[in-house]
């Protein structure tokens, strides 16, 4: 087998990945900030790490994956005064709504999922060991960290500390000894959640509160580091400078950064008007049928995670679509055969080959889009050996390899599939299964009869709702929607 290779966003190239400990992977994903409810960047920065797990776990490792959730922040406050309500009403309605988009995606949690809240001993005892260190200082109750003491700042983002200039979430304060010098502790304000500290009441700075919780809980090194491509810099650059300044030692060894969510090419964001939450996407009216889990999962996992991601609604009618050859074929492989087949023994080379491609693809920084090209050749495969005819034991291997192969990405783990359309939208609303077995079987009995006008007036009925037919070779017939 190929060693596993993933793209550092460190050394700016694609290595082999070789845990610290042998056998056991520990991994530090950024997690939301719970002022909002979750937009599609952060359902896919939640796949492609839970992705990247699941492969890790395939793979034969033992994960430790935590998965923060800030839950203080200037945001979080500024929220709370816009609804009117205490911080905490507002971190704990968003944190719920958080998990309930995670299960609608059927994201499993991480290993531990840490609260900043619940981590101020950490928090204000790695402030005072960079204090002690005298690469931090305080001004008043603030405390910041001095860029220019740690003189490899700006290694993950690629950029000199001269030619920085103050962006994304970098507070603008003149007694601060250099413009990028970023604040550790925040003296308490009127209004605003404090906690006691040496320096006075207040709160945490957004990038300390990652670094102490990681090191709670993997240690003061460990594996990966992981969020999304926005979070290169400030907020990792900041990780790793108050990290390796305080330790001594290098903080995570590899840095895994997924890519933007574009609408028509254009990032994502609330100020352009094409942002999109996960609820909207779930609850979008204009869509004439669901869209579930694991249709918004295959798209996602369609594009390679560290590309640019283009949403659109024709994205995810040909994820549905694909998902329902899918099934059609995992319906058809559920029907008992003879013992033996002629396609059988095609059928376990096929099978060992797409175990190899698949394990290859997933092996090369976590190939997803190869890996699901991988599936729908063993698809198309499966599908022609069927045809040429596979025993009951040989459907089942194929079903299972389904199963298996796709479960490294959350994909193939329903027994049953709503195919094509919801009828309740072209007016069947009451048109249940056993209405549909029910036509069906009349028009069974039409062609043991010789009825054959009548029987294909039935098929005719049904097609118009939205049902289609497949006539076995056996004499009997499967439907669909």
């Amino acid at each position: 087998m190929n060693p596993l290779k993933v793209f550092n966003t460190l050394t700016g190239s694609k290595v082999v990945f070789e845990p610290l400990i042998p056998g056991q992977v520990r991994m530090y994903v950024c997690g939301v900030t719970v002022y909002d409810e979750c937009h599609l960047g952060h359902a896919r920065s939640a796949l492609v790490f839970e992705t990247i797990r699941r492969h890790l776990e395939h793979s034969g490792l033992a994960v430790t994956f935590v998965k923060n959730f800030t839950d203080v922040d200037d945001k979080i406050i500024n929220r709370a005064h816009e609804l009117g309500l205490p911080w905490q009403e507002v971190t704990k309605k968003y944190i719920a709504a958080y998990y309930r988009d995670m299960k609608r995606l059927r994201i499993e949690q991480a290993t531990i999922e840490p609260k900043a809240t619940e981590h101020m001993p950490e928090i204000t005892g790695l402030i005072q060991r960079l204090l002690d260190k005298s690469v931090a200082y305080q001004i008043g109750s603030d405390v910041y960290f001095q860029v220019e003491r740690y003189a490899p700042y700006g290694r993950l983002s690629k950029r000199k500390l001269e030619d920085m200039q103050a962006g994304a979430r970098v507070e603008v304060d003149e007694r601060k000894r250099h413009p990028m010098d970023f604040a550790l502790w925040k003296g308490a304000k009127p209004g605003e959640p404090a906690w006691p500290s040496p320096w006075g009441d207040g709160r945490p700075g957004w990038h300390i509160e990652c670094s102490a919780m990681s090191m709670k809980h993997l240690g003061e090194t460990f594996d990966i580091h992981g969020g999304g491509a926005d979070l290169i810099f400030p907020h990792h650059e900041n990780e790793i400078a108050q990290s390796c300044a305080a330790t001594g030692k290098e903080f995570a060894r590899y840095w895994l950064h997924n890519g933007f969510v574009q609408i028509n090419q254009e990032k994502m964001s609330k100020s352009l008007g094409n942002f999109f939450t996960i609820r909207e996407i779930f609850e979008k009216s204009e869509w004439p049928e669901e869209i579930t889990g694991e249709i918004l999962r295959y798209f996602l996992l369609t594009n390679h995670y560290r590309s640019p991601l283009d949403f659109s609604d024709q994205g995810l009618r040909e994820a549905k679509y694909a998902l329902d050859g899918f099934y059609d074929l995992f319906n058809r492989l559920k029907e008992t055969a003879k013992t033996e087949g002629p396609g059988n023994e095609k059928l376990t080379a096929v099978i060992e080959q797409t175990h190899f491609a698949f394990e290859q693809a997933m092996d090369d920084d976590f190939n997803t889009p190869a890996a699901i090209a991988e599936l729908q050749g063993f698809r198309s495969e499966a599908n022609k050996l069927l045809e040429t005819g596979l025993s009951t034991q040989a459907r089942e291997q194929a079903r299972q390899t389904f199963r298996l192969l796709g479960s490294v990405m959350g994909l193939f783990q329903l027994e049953k599939w709503q195919f094509n359309v919801d009828l309740s939208d072209i007016g069947v609303k009451g048109l249940t299964d056993a209405d549909i077995k029910s036509k069906v079987e009349k028009r069974d009995e039409a062609r043991r009869r010789k009825d054959f006008k009548r029987a294909d007036e039935i098929r005719a009925e049904l097609a118009a709702l939205g049902i289609i037919i497949e006539d076995k070779t056996d004499g009997t017939t499967r439907w669909k929607r």
